[in-house]
């Protein structure tokens, strides 16, 4: 919702929207509905906005399960553009205990960021990616996954960085992240071949 950030710096929960897609549009767009609900009817409402989810029975189309799917299928592993496009990871269920902590005892009308501190890019993941799957289950010809990995054309209106400052849900309500992003990866993963 907030668009792409430079090489530097972190959304906050007063960092203006500025979606660049219609998929964020519609985003950004429930918040202010929701927004609107309290400043007009002083309905008793709360959001949040959190960094790039992963995690056990993630929807299939995104970035890690379409990694982890294409490896183990010894099918091309898709990357857009150059790989270079940075997100904040952020373990699924450490999500869901922030909107949980956020829905019972966050500040009415208020808006609470849920962020990693889990920079990566692109490269990075799958390489990461790739290398535990080297070593948990390896390619029956022997080679690495990373040898599966295909650079593809960049999509319309794909922001090239996103991070998340959850200074405010740290502070107000004591959450943080309980999973590094190495550790959530790992627990992904096993979680991706135990259904095979």
């Amino acid at each position: 919702v907030f668009g792409s950030l430079g090489a530097t710096g972190l959304f906050t929960e007063t960092t203006p929207y500025a979606p660049n897609s219609p998929y964020s549009a519609s985003k950004a767009s429930s918040d202010l509905m929701v927004r609107s609900y309290f400043h007009t009817y002083c309905m008793n409402v709360v959001t949040t906005n959190c960094s790039n989810n992963y995690g056990p029975k993630q929807h299939s189309e995104k970035l890690i399960p379409t990694i982890i799917r294409k490896a183990l299928a010894e099918q091309p592993i898709p990357v857009y553009g150059d790989g270079k496009n940075v997100r904040d990871w952020l373990y699924v269920l450490d999500h869901c205990t922030g909107i949980d902590l956020v829905f019972q005892k966050g500040r009415s009308g208020e808006t609470y960021n849920i962020g990693g501190n889990n920079e990566r890019n692109n490269n990075q993941i799958v390489d990461r990616i790739c290398t535990i799957l080297d070593q948990q289950k390896p390619r029956p010809n022997g080679e690495s996954y990373k040898k599966l990995i295909t650079f593809v054309q960049d999509r319309a209106g794909h922001d090239k960085r996103y991070a998340i400052d959850a200074t405010k849900i740290t502070t107000e309500l004591g959450w943080k992240p309980s999973l590094i992003f190495d550790r959530g990866i790992e627990k992904t993963i096993d979680w991706y071949l135990s259904q095979k």
